[in-house]
């Protein structure tokens, strides 16, 4: 599986100090891309920086979204990447802040699924947006991605952003809005059709420190960096069930063919019924009121069945376990 990943960078300073590298941003690219109350400095984005300015009224603030993928020549190397961004910080700041000055407030990580066609991204995201309700997480949405083509959850309390789209229809939607020209909207579509998108996003130091006791920024990003895998599973294992998707009646099939347990076999064949009633495979289990319904779950794994079933509704018969196309 191959992660793009993007740390952020965030740093607090008093009002004199950010107006005067503020300024001196806005001297050195003539321009900066207003949002609000943030503007953004994209002259360095091609060295795989892209700094952002928060001038509020409270809190003036900065902040650096680092693309390793451009920051380094070979990804591999992963020690190297903080000497290359003291290196970069260091050189866009005049020598005035460095690494250390900041402290790593986010991390992003990014893999495109390419399941084949339009229409399996699509029918993967039915599927899964009737899986509802996930604990611990609530549905949500994001500037430039379709609700009806993607299956987006924010953390109730962990600073935990999950996000799976079309990446066809978030990438030509944005070019429309931005009015480009037929021939690069046909190649852009050419190029992410079939692309389910998946992001994993810590979006605080809360969140950080969840996966890392390293208190160094240093450290951290290297630690991070290192098991960036681990810590795009372990939430997409919390969202995302392990198998193949069929047909309800067809699930119940495999399930009577497959699990000589009878008693394992009436409580899997009951959560199959129960989450097309609940609308929420969180809320199913609970339904259940059912102690070991990991070991349900577990069982579910063990012969490659999502207890999430497509919806009669639905033209597709089978989608393959979305966890096989991270072997590809």
């Amino acid at each position: 599986m191959k992660l793009n990943q993007f740390f952020e960078l965030s740093m607090v300073l008093d009002s004199d100090h950010f107006q005067r590298i503020f300024r001196m941003a806005y001297d050195r690219a003539g321009y900066l891309k207003e949002n609000g109350d943030e503007y953004a400095d994209t002259s360095w984005s091609s060295k795989g920086i892209i700094v952002v300015y928060r001038d509020s009224q409270y809190k003036k603030k900065i902040r650096l979204i680092i693309n390793t993928h451009l920051l380094l020549d070979d990804e591999s190397n992963i020690g190297k990447l903080p000497y290359k961004l003291e290196k970069r910080i260091a050189e866009y700041f005049n020598y005035k802040y460095h690494l250390d000055d900041f402290v790593l407030s986010g991390m992003s990580l990014i893999t495109d699924i390419d399941v084949g066609s339009r229409n399996n991204v699509l029918a993967y995201l039915k599927v899964l947006q009737r899986g509802g309700k996930v604990k611990g997480f609530s549905p949500t949405s994001y500037d430039g991605i379709d609700e009806n083509s993607s299956f987006c959850l924010s953390g109730n309390s962990n600073a935990i952003d999950f996000l799976l789209y079309d990446l066809e229809q978030a990438v030509v939607g944005h070019l429309l809005d931005n009015d480009a020209g037929h021939k690069k909207i046909t190649s852009a579509s050419g190029h992410t059709q079939g692309i389910l998108r998946a992001e994993v996003r810590l979006t605080k130091p809360l969140a950080i420190r969840a996966y890392t006791n390293v208190e160094d920024i240093t450290g951290q990003i290297i630690e991070l960096s290192k098991k960036c895998q681990d810590v795009f599973l372990n939430v997409f294992i919390q969202i995302v069930p392990f198998g193949d998707f069929y047909k309800k009646d067809k699930a119940a099939e495999i399930v009577w063919h497959e699990v000589k347990d009878n008693v394992m076999r009436r409580k899997m064949i009951r959560l199959l019924t129960l989450i097309p009633e609940k609308k929420s495979l969180y809320l199913a289990q609970k339904a259940m009121n059912c102690r070991d319904v990991k070991r349900v779950m577990d069982f579910f794994a063990k012969i490659n069945l999502s207890p999430v079933t497509i919806s009669k509704r639905h033209d597709v018969k089978h989608l393959d376990n979305l966890y096989s196309y991270f072997l590809k």
